[in-house]
């Protein structure tokens, strides 16, 4: 699938990350993750679905906020948890 099926692009926003240096949620805990994921609407810096707290996920579902991007060096996709499409390249890769 490709973006032009995704009913969320309109939320992406220009972001920061909250947390450049890792997982919001896990830096707090004295925790690790596997992989960092964005979310494109808020800046929120959280651990991919490999990782042992699901953070970015977690995100999703208490937030909302349906798409994010890899936060890992060197990796342009994307992601929108409600259409369960992968964007490459991903909506607000800088």
């Amino acid at each position: 699938m490709t973006a032009e099926n995704c009913t969320h692009l309109d939320q992406v926003r220009d972001v920061a990350p909250k947390t450049p240096n890792g997982c919001e949620e896990c830096l707090q805990m004295h925790s690790r993750w596997v992989h960092l994921r964005l979310c494109l609407e808020c800046g929120h810096v959280g651990c991919c679905d490999s990782s042992p707290n699901k953070h970015a996920t977690k995100h999703f579902h208490q937030t909302k906020h349906p798409i994010v991007r890899s936060f890992e060096p060197n990796e342009d996709w994307g992601w929108c948890y409600v259409d369960e499409i992968t964007f490459e390249p991903a909506p607000g890769a800088r």
